[in-house]
């Protein structure tokens, strides 16, 4: 992965990172050098993130902790280094990156833990919530928490939680994510509903028989009065969309 297709904040900070190894000689064979070059990286990158420039776009507040290296490592002199981001890995939560000498008496590869931080406003439950209960508004809370804290994408907007339901237990403190709620069923097959069949410039309403249950977001399917078995989005409580 070259640096130029990195999100802004990460390529400054990668570039800055190579360039402040490179002006420090490059950890050399004296492993006493270490703390003192990932003290100065550290200092480098947190001064980076925080001089960022702010924008509307996104809320999150960004925040890189660079880990240490092996401190068994012995290392020869570098004059010139590159990081990268090695395959599999995201630049996002606990993750690394990699630093290859590329112009020495020795050519090396280690890797550097760093952590990416990434802080935003959130919904937080506020107490106990048992499996399958549906969530209110009274059930949460909106809080700053680390979006890059786990694998599963927050909940952000309250139109995506508000009448779903808990995937599992909930407890208290616990961030709302994708992986934690899942759609309610809002209709049972047989129930009667209203179709609205749409297309470029025309949208016709009729009833129809759903013959499978309904959750908001997912695929229905209906029968209609002529026979005929179409499938659509399940908009709400009693309307089923057909795109055409």
């Amino acid at each position: 992965m070259k640096i130029s297709n990195f999100p802004p904040f990460i390529k400054n900070c990668l570039v800055g990172l190579a360039v402040l190894l490179s002006s420090q000689g490059v950890l050399a064979e004296d492993s006493a050098a270490a703390p003192v070059v990932m003290e100065a990286a550290r200092l480098w990158l947190n001064d980076a993130l925080m001089n960022l420039p702010k924008t509307t776009k996104t809320p999150l507040r960004m925040v890189l902790v660079v880990g240490e290296l092996d401190s068994r490592l012995r290392l020869a002199p570098c004059t010139r280094m590159t990081p990268y981001v090695p395959v599999g890995a995201r630049l996002w939560g606990k993750t690394r990156i990699g630093l290859r000498c590329l112009e020495g008496a020795t050519k090396w590869n280690v890797f550097l833990p760093i952590t990416i931080h990434a802080f935003g406003p959130a919904w937080v439950v506020k107490g106990n919530i048992s499996a399958g209960a549906t969530l209110v508004e009274d059930d949460v809370v909106q809080a700053e928490v680390d979006w890059a804290e786990s694998p599963s994408p927050v909940v952000s907007h309250a139109t995506q939680w508000i009448g779903a339901v808990a995937s599992g237990q909930l407890v208290a403190g616990q961030v709302l994510r994708q992986a934690s709620i899942r759609a309610a069923q809002v209709f049972m097959a047989g129930a009667l509903v209203r179709v609205l069949a749409q297309g470029p410039g025309f949208t016709i309403s009729t009833d129809g028989q759903a013959l499978s249950s309904g959750v908001v977001g997912q695929l229905a399917q209906v029968k209609m009065e002529n026979g005929r078995i179409l499938a659509g989005i399940v908009l709400d409580s009693r309307t089923v969309r057909l795109d055409i």
